[in-house]
């Protein structure tokens, strides 16, 4: 690029000749003049018109500033907003997991009062300096994911005690009637009606005609019929090959395929069968194997013969110490 300057009478001129690079930086050199002059002119009008209080000035700067303040605080006021949405989930989620921690504690047999107390804190004061936004923000997003874990171990720990808990339920721990008075144990005995050694496959209850007879568990009525030598039968499945059989009944008040309760009454007791007097045959059966049932009630609570009832344990001829005979002098017995 070639410039030609003269004089004003046009009596000299001189011929400049400019490469690309020197008119880049001359250009550059331009720019860079004329922005600081316009931000000194700028800096220089805005300031000394706020301190002479030129109305114009004024005005600007103060619309400047409030616009400044406005877009502050919309960037506040959404993020406070978000975090306002944080807090609300996650306090739903606190009170899900209540919740389930009460219902958890009542499975496991826990007061639920006792997880609510408030630990004990305390200590030498260290303060550290205010948290960021960023930093209330990550701490806010690792909370909803220790929720979301408790959560999903909470409700897995309930339906495990829960199943556990309706598998007790058709376990057999009830006692079959309201007041326990044991006669006949189970095991070897001299039995009442041939005076000879025989096996006893149950436990007899003394009580008179009337008495209700209380299932031992939850189940599903798989017999009700009379027994030439159970009498009036009622036999209860309760599911895994455990049936639980009540005989000599008066009157029964179920019948076959009726879904039954613990400690539902299912009938009275009698004198039916192959008895000698009124009381409750309760038989616990595994796999049609004939148990103890002493073994399944003690698990519900400790099974204590009433006051004035005594049992006397005596080994028949031909009998070890380890075949336990229960015998039982009054009427009533099978």
């Amino acid at each position: 690029m070639q410039l030609i300057i003269t004089d004003a009478w046009l009596a000299k001129s001189r011929a400049i000749h400019l490469s690309g690079t020197k008119l880049l930086l001359s250009s550059l050199v331009a720019a860079s003049l004329l922005m600081l002059t316009s931000a000194g002119l700028y800096h220089w009008v805005f300031l000394r018109g706020a301190r002479e209080g030129w109305p114009i000035v004024g005005d600007l700067l103060r619309l400047v500033v409030k616009d400044e303040f406005a877009q502050r605080e919309k960037f506040m006021r959404e993020n406070l907003d978000a975090l306002a949405r944080q807090v609300g989930e996650l306090q739903v989620k606190i009170t899900q997991i209540e919740s389930l921690g009460e219902r958890v504690s009542g499975l496991a047999g826990i007061n639920p009062g006792d997880i609510k107390a408030k630990p004990g804190q305390g200590g030498a004061l260290v303060s550290g300096r205010p948290l960021t936004l960023e930093e209330l923000q990550v701490t806010l997003a690792d909370l909803d994911r220790l929720t979301d874990r408790e959560t999903d171990l909470m409700t897995v720990m309930e339906s495990r005690l829960f199943e556990q808990k309706m598998k007790s339920l058709l376990i057999p721990t009830r006692q079959p009637v309201p007041v326990v008075n044991l006669g006949s144990l189970f095991g070897w005995r001299i039995d009442p009606m041939t005076g000879r050694s025989a096996l006893h496959t149950g436990l007899d209850y003394q009580a008179v005609t009337g008495t209700a007879i209380l299932a031992a568990a939850g189940g599903m009525v798989v017999a009700q019929e009379f027994h030439p030598e159970y009498g009036n039968m009622i036999e209860i499945d309760h599911g895994n090959d455990l049936v639980t059989r009540y005989a000599h009944a008066s009157k029964t008040g179920v019948k076959k395929g009726d879904l039954i309760k613990g400690g539902q009454k299912i009938g009275e007791v009698g004198t039916t069968g192959r008895s000698t007097g009124p009381h409750l045959h309760f038989e616990v059966l595994v796999q049609g194997i004939p148990q103890n049932p002493q073994q399944f009630l003690q698990a519900g609570r400790q099974l204590t013969p009433a006051p004035g009832v005594k049992i006397a344990t005596v080994n028949p001829p031909g009998l070890t110490a380890s075949q336990p005979t229960g015998v039982r002098t009054a009427a009533g017995q099978r």
